[in-house]
């Protein structure tokens, strides 16, 4: 009984370099992918570092909103989140609405209102007073809230919210936007020294209960250890694929 012609010796050496290029190949690529692993822990680290200060910064006590020269330095993680009071006159005539699927409390779609506060001092700043369902949208239909004369807020500091491809576009002529935007709203609304940011009004109830304030949360992805564990995940297939094909070569050379 014949069986398959054996290979020629002199294959053996170019299955070596061949086998010998394909482990360099292998352990290159799991090192890489482990790196890539140990570098999004790092990124859990830090990130986690971010959300407990911005965390911090929510439960520490408030300060006196800075003069508006030292606005442009209120930027960053550092800046986001911190609690704030600011004294003045709201402007309702200017308000505007930024629209939810679905405000906190709230069974469908909601806003949160907005509305500038003209400062004691100097300047303007956009407060988002709470959000309201959309029964209550018209602003005569929650008149007790529509506060006049002196008033102090506090609130929390957040700068302008991101967009993607999903976020529909404003619609400003109608007062309602989908993106938190302070310096293009401030200058659709034509205000004088308007903040760079937001202010989020807290918890403190409003007369008539609408808008309610207390929107404020920390909501940053932290997808880091599950991008970790994706990645070292598909190192360890790598490498099993590498050792099973390691047996599967042994075998063939001791049959």
């Amino acid at each position: 009984m014949t069986g398959f012609p054996a290979r020629p010796a002199a294959d053996a050496p170019a299955r070596g370099r061949g086998f010998l290029l394909l482990t360099v190949c292998a352990a290159c690529g799991i090192a890489i992918l482990c790196s890539l692993g140990f570098w999004q822990l790092q990124r859990l680290a830090w990130k986690e570092g971010v959300i407990t200060q911005m965390q911090a910064q929510m439960r520490a006590p408030a300060r006196a909103l800075p003069p508006q020269e030292q606005w442009p330095a209120l930027t960053g993680p550092k800046a986001e989140y911190s609690k704030y009071r600011a004294s003045g006159r709201f402007d309702h005539d200017k308000e505007i609405l930024i629209f939810r699927a679905a405000g906190k409390g709230s069974l469908g779609p909601a806003y949160h209102v907005l509305t500038p506060l003209h400062l004691t001092g100097e300047g303007t700043v956009l407060v988002n007073r709470g959000f309201v369902p959309e029964a209550k949208r018209a602003a005569e239909t929650r008149k007790e809230g529509q506060i006049e004369g002196p008033v102090t807020i506090t609130g929390y500091l957040r700068l302008a919210e991101a967009r993607n491809m999903f976020t529909p576009a404003d619609t400003p002529d109608k007062g309602i936007w989908y993106s938190r935007d302070p310096q293009a709203m401030a200058k659709f609304l034509k205000l004088e020294n308007a903040a760079p940011f937001i202010l989020e009004a807290d918890t403190t109830p409003t007369p008539g209960g609408w808008p309610k304030g207390g929107v404020t949360s920390v909501k940053i992805p932290n997808n880091h250890l599950s991008y970790a564990w994706t990645w070292f995940g598909l190192a360890a297939t790598l490498a099993g694929v590498y050792i099973a094909l390691l047996l599967r070569r042994r075998v063939r050379s001791a049959a």
